[in-house]
């Protein structure tokens, strides 16, 4: 059974840091690439970042461009989301999600889903 657990949520204030962590099993886990999406009550799931797996790709959302950083640990099946120079607009429920990827953005070419951890964000 393939599950993804994610960690490090929490409440911070605007200008903090978090690092988020995802952590995979019962997968293959450098066959896939691990992706990081938001989704903010109210509001559409988002992209953030994806790490792939198999060449080491790393991709950001414009929003989060030089503010968050994704890397993975093969020894340990765990992609890292570290969350700098935070903002309100970055509250949301953070999932990680794992798939055969082509288009990094886009939900539908994940296969496994997280459960989400809230990431709050205070002014």
């Amino acid at each position: 059974e393939v599950q993804l657990v994610e960690s490090g949520g929490g409440l911070v204030q605007a200008g903090g840091s978090l690092t988020l962590s995802c952590a995979a099993s019962g997968l293959t886990f450098g066959e896939y690439a691990i992706g990081w999406f938001r989704q903010a009550p109210g509001k559409e799931r988002e992209g953030v970042s994806c790490f792939d797996n198999m060449d080491g790709a790393t991709y950001y959302a414009d929003s989060v461009k030089g503010r968050f950083t994704i890397s993975g640990d093969m020894a340990k099946n765990t992609v890292y989301l570290r969350m700098t120079s935070l903002k309100p607009e970055d509250t949301a429920v953070y999932y990680c999600a794992a798939g055969p990827v082509v288009d990094w953005n886009d939900s539908k070419d994940y296969d496994y889903w997280g459960q989400g951890t809230q990431v709050t964000v205070s002014s």
